[in-house]
């Protein structure tokens, strides 16, 4: 059996327990009020919103970790934390994790439906996950809590009463709330709610967060103390998706040849025309960036070093794209192609912003599913790197699984953007210790 269709048809007790509990709320679920979406911020933007504690530590807890999408926005945000648990199910995204990120081997689970979370009680502050969403994606078959993966986000649910963490943030795909003409979602919000919880919700898209990636996910935050909060509103979008490859750097800042011998010419240097590294800047004209004159700077960048950045900033190094990354002249031919009599797409290449990055890519869908790009006239697919990048993990992020492996984990990850914008939003640091 295929297994895929085994994730689907697995059964058990406690399937089958979630499953009955679910049948339970679903009973007069139509007299249940309509739910409306969280409004968004209309006030200061979330970038520049201070944290209010940034000396505390947040004690964080995973579920469906992956590779560690909020591990890594506080990495970005350089703000103290502890890994109180994490856990995958994949073999290979916890050889990912632990290369990443610090945690005891003792704090790490494999089954979400064998954890026990009870010993944790008291000690999360956070805890976020994003429960399998094929059973409600519109790639996948759409059966929802008939098929077994459907029925995990209740495991996030019982971890949420086990740890009484003081914030949740539950993430999965936009289809999830229109599933089943929107009853799904309605019983898994009721669910939450009664854990007692504030419970606000939104469907959020990364484009609107900094990152060249059309990925829209509903977001679903939870806070153990009542407050009113209102989600991060949307940012003009900065990069394009050419920003975030390998082997592209936008050239209007460095000098051409003809530049670099000027600049670097004897007599300019002699006479202080020009100046390469300087320690003390020359006079500044008012037309400099036009005749080469002043300042300029040059600085390679050692393949192990890591630039100071701040945390929403993108600065990449660039380098050349190894041959496998290119498509031979046959699969070019196939994912440029529209599609077949039955099934129609358009096939656009080089895009600013990126089309939802897949957990199946590594299989090369055509052009109007999957991203390509071209680059002196020939097409080739995203690298594993790129991928991530646009999933908002930045370089020092080590990729230490097969390029099938890596395409399928950046897939399944959440945009580690939207969870910076969200702890901005809310000053995850207030709620630390």
């Amino acid at each position: 059996m295929p297994t895929v269709q085994r994730h689907i048809e697995e059964n058990s007790h406690r399937i089958s327990y979630v499953r009955e509990i679910v049948k339970q709320r679903s009973v007069n679920l139509d007299a249940v009020p309509a739910m409306s979406p969280a409004l968004m911020s209309d006030g200061q933007s979330w970038k520049t919103l201070p944290f209010s504690s940034p000396n505390s530590t947040i004690r964080l807890g995973t579920m469906f970790s992956g590779i560690g999408a909020i591990e890594h926005a506080f990495q970005r945000l350089k703000l103290n934390h502890r890994i109180v648990f994490a856990g995958d199910i994949d073999e290979k995204c916890k050889k990912s994790y632990f290369a990443n990120y610090e945690i005891s081997p003792f704090d790490w689970f494999t089954d979400a439906r064998l954890f026990d979370a009870r010993k944790y009680e008291g000690q999360v502050d956070l805890l976020v996950g994003g429960a399998p969403c094929q059973a409600f994606s519109m790639v996948g078959k759409r059966l929802g809590f008939e098929d077994a993966r459907g029925t995990l986000f209740y495991e996030f649910a019982r971890v949420i009463n086990e740890t009484q963490p003081k914030v949740f943030i539950f993430e999965n795909v936009k289809g999830l709330t229109s599933h089943d003409s929107g009853r799904t979602w309605k019983i898994i919000h009721r669910i939450f709610c009664e854990l007692g919880y504030d419970v606000y919700y939104r469907v959020l898209n990364s484009k609107d967060y900094g990152i060249p990636q059309h990925r829209e996910r509903i977001f679903c935050i939870g806070f153990k103390k009542p407050r009113t909060f209102a989600f991060p509103a949307p940012i003009p979008l900065e990069y394009r998706m050419y920003d975030f490859l390998e082997d592209y750097v936008d050239t209007k800042y460095f000098l051409k040849e003809k530049g670099i011998k000027f600049v670097t010419s004897h007599k300019n240097r002699e006479k202080f025309y020009t100046q390469i590294n300087g320690d003390i800047a020359l006079c500044q004209k008012r037309n400099q960036q036009f005749n080469w004159h002043g300042d300029f700077v040059y600085h390679p960048v050692a393949v192990d070093e890591s630039l100071d950045e701040m945390f929403d900033e993108f600065v990449f190094n660039v380098k050349e794209v190894e041959e496998k990354y290119y498509l031979s002249e046959k699969v070019a031919k196939y994912v440029l192609c529209s599609g077949t009599k039955n099934f129609k797409t358009r096939t656009e290449t080089d895009l600013d912003v990126a089309r939802p990055l897949l957990q199946s890519m590594h299989k090369m869908h055509r052009a109007g599913v999957d991203n390509y790009v071209t680059f002196k006239g020939r097409i080739r697919k995203l690298t594993p790197r790129e991928c991530l990048r646009l999933m908002g993990f930045k370089d020092s992020y080590k990729i230490v699984v097969s390029d099938t492996s890596a395409y399928q984990q950046a897939g399944n990850s959440i945009v580690v953007d939207v969870l910076i914008a969200l702890l901005k939003q809310m000053d995850i640091t207030q709620y630390g210790i």
